[in-house]
């Protein structure tokens, strides 16, 4: 396999296709002499947006810039050690000007070895029960997760990302016309999931509803709310969330204010520092988190509850909370311009 290299002035959104379209799941950057600068993995990318960087920071700023490689020729076993000792899936190889050669892979190694897996969850918990009253008249006769998107509803394609990062099995809480949702989907057979249902008899806010598991699970648990649609990778998150060692992870999307005029800083009547046009840039909710079993027992029983109460309460109480960014695409199908925004994308993607 040829690997696509990456300039050090190549943008961050250039090096995440670049990712997503190599099985090895990292970028290697290079300079005009093909020596080794760096590599960028997708931790790599999201650690650089969270301190301040946007798809169109240079990956120079991002990359890993003393990355672990080895000679090329190097014996498999000595490759397979460093790997396992360094708790990497990819290495370079150089030749002996420190020119990239070729990247060699844990699993090409030892095949079933491969650590960018599934989604490290017990299970998934989506919050179907909203009634999405900024959608009617489509709303008035099905619940608004059900929505169509490029003739599959919504709900169906969040049940089918989760299966392919490989939770097997997801609560559906439901409430206003739950009777669709659970006629459409049933136990999740169709669909290679087992499905069950959490009844909502009043209105629990967007995370009451944990309360009504049956089970406490001994690993974490991904939670969203059924109005999400997104192309997020619940693996990344799975293992972002065990990294930082979170009690709740919240995926968060990007979202800038542009101000289309100059702005004065002032302190009392004079003038301290001026910016032009300046926007402000914010980490905003996206409906996704990942919850430790600790934080499960922070749901009081049957009341109305949210997520961001769950959230107040973790810091609160000194736990931490961890910000995932989503850099992928992503929206909350709010209103029926966003609607038809995701009809218009998934067509076009199909």
């Amino acid at each position: 396999m040829i690997e696509r290299t990456l300039s050090p002035q190549a943008r961050l959104v250039e090096a995440i296709r670049a990712i997503e379209a190599s099985a090895r799941r990292i970028a290697v950057v290079v300079a005009d002499d093909q020596r080794l600068l760096g590599t960028l993995t997708d931790g790599d990318v999201r650690r650089c947006l969270l301190a301040d960087g946007t798809l169109d920071t240079p990956v120079l700023l991002a990359m890993n810039a003393r990355p672990l490689s080895a000679p090329i020729g190097s014996s498999d076993s000595y490759l397979l050690d460093l790997m396992r000792r360094g708790n990497i899936l990819a290495v370079p190889l150089l030749d002996g000007d420190g020119r990239f050669q070729r990247l060699v892979h844990r699993n090409d190694l030892a095949p079933g070895e491969e650590q960018r897996e599934a989604a490290d969850f017990a299970f998934a918990v989506i919050m179907a029960g909203g009634e999405g009253t900024r959608l009617r008249p489509l709303t008035d006769n099905i619940p608004k997760p059900m929505v169509d998107i490029g003739g599959v509803p919504l709900l169906e394609r969040q049940l089918l990302r989760l299966a392919k990062a490989g939770v097997r099995r997801v609560y559906l809480s439901v409430n206003y016309l739950g009777h669709v949702i659970e006629a459409h989907f049933g136990n999740g057979a169709g669909l290679g999931i087992e499905i069950q249902y959490l009844r909502e008899d009043r209105k629990l806010g967007t995370a009451g509803a944990l309360s009504l598991l049956p089970e406490r699970p001994s690993r974490p648990i991904v939670v969203m709310n059924g109005d999400v649609l997104t192309t997020s990778d619940f693996g990344s998150l799975s293992a972002f969330h065990a990294a930082h060692g979170a009690e709740v992870t919240v995926a968060a999307v990007d979202y800038r204010i542009s101000i289309p005029f100059g702005v004065i800083h002032t302190q009392g009547a004079y003038a301290t520092a001026l910016a032009e046009k300046p926007s402000q840039r914010f980490l905003c909710n996206a409906g996704i988190y990942a919850v430790s079993p600790p934080a499960l027992a922070r749901v009081p029983a049957q009341q109305l509850f949210n997520m961001t109460d769950l959230i107040e309460a973790c810091l609160a109480h000194g736990r931490r909370v961890a910000v995932f960014p989503v850099h992928e695409y992503w929206s909350d199908i709010g209103t029926p311009a966003d609607l038809e925004r995701a009809r218009t994308m998934f067509t076009e993607a199909t």
